[in-house]
């Protein structure tokens, strides 16, 4: 069995608040793993616990009880971090550097260098489409296009993971449909991305799991299309029935001339999903 790209044991972080004696469950014993070469959507409300548990995997936040591994290897541990792409949900960039000079700063972080990065920046400046604003100060950059040389950056040192915290926030339909297709185009090459993301919609297109945060706790995880599935009710797609045919549908379909071309469950959308869970969740609260 392969090494899952990241597994959390009996996760707990509290923090204390302030002038009051008591503490504050961010992360209540969350367990999950995520394959290898998976997109996993990680979901939930405002403090829900989504962030705390993406710097506790990135090694950012120690937690208070349980275990965070990548590849294998401890969060906690420095090396753990070289085969992770990050990409927060507002992330801070030199406006007085070019795109190029961008990516040529986080690559020497990094420890690359020379020819090397200098191919590495132009191939990752092509594939953001940002070829043409390579020379252009991110001051004058758009949403868009800084969420674009962000994607960068995180690609700077070929990940095995790439963790994306919110990466179309802010940005206009187009330039959000550039990042989905990015992300499908990542999924493709086998590359694991963990997704936090509150257009679910776009979670729904591109997203192998889920695991859905509520206080804290997970309160749902598995397949997409198994969670969606509603599952008192089948679906039968027939092509060239007549209205006869349809009239008569549950004697006739398999003696009869149609096709049948599609017997499955049929599927709510992710968001009525994620609000009927999160709103049976805050029921018993």
């Amino acid at each position: 069995m392969s090494t899952p790209a990241i597994s959390i044991q009996g996760l707990t972080k509290t923090f204390a608040v302030p002038f009051r004696r008591e503490k504050l469950v961010a992360v209540d014993n969350l367990s999950l793993e995520v394959e290898a070469g998976q997109v996993y959507g990680l979901l939930g409300p405002n403090g829900s616990g989504k962030s705390t548990t993406m710097k506790i995997v990135l090694g950012l936040v120690r937690p208070t009880s349980g275990a965070t591994q990548i590849f294998g290897r401890s969060s906690r541990e420095v090396p753990s971090r070289e085969d992770v792409g990050f990409l927060p949900e507002n992330p801070y960039f030199y406006k007085f550097l070019t795109g190029e000079e961008t990516l040529l700063f986080y690559g020497k972080l990094c420890g690359l260098g020379g020819d090397s990065l200098r191919k590495r920046a132009r191939e990752l400046l092509k594939l953001v489409n940002l070829e043409d604003a390579a020379h252009r100060r991110l001051g004058g950059y758009s949403k868009g296009m800084l969420q674009r040389i962000g994607l960068a950056q995180a690609l700077v040192q070929n990940p095995r993971l790439l963790v994306l915290d919110e990466p179309t926030a802010g940005v206009d339909p187009a330039g959000s449909r550039d990042i989905r297709d990015l992300i499908l185009r990542f999924k493709s090459e086998g590359l694991t991305v963990l997704l936090c993301s509150h257009l679910l919609s776009q979670v729904q297109e591109i997203c192998d799991r889920i695991g859905i945060l509520h206080e804290g706790k997970l309160v749902r995880e598995g397949r997409l299309e198994d969670l969606i599935s509603v599952h008192s009710q089948t679906e039968i797609i027939l092509e060239n029935a007549s209205p006869e045919l349809l009239a008569r549908i549950a004697d006739e379909v398999k003696r009869s001339g149609a096709n049948l071309l599609e017997q499955r469950q049929p599927q709510t959308t992710l968001e009525r999903y994620f609000l009927e869970v999160t709103k049976g969740e805050s029921s018993q609260h």
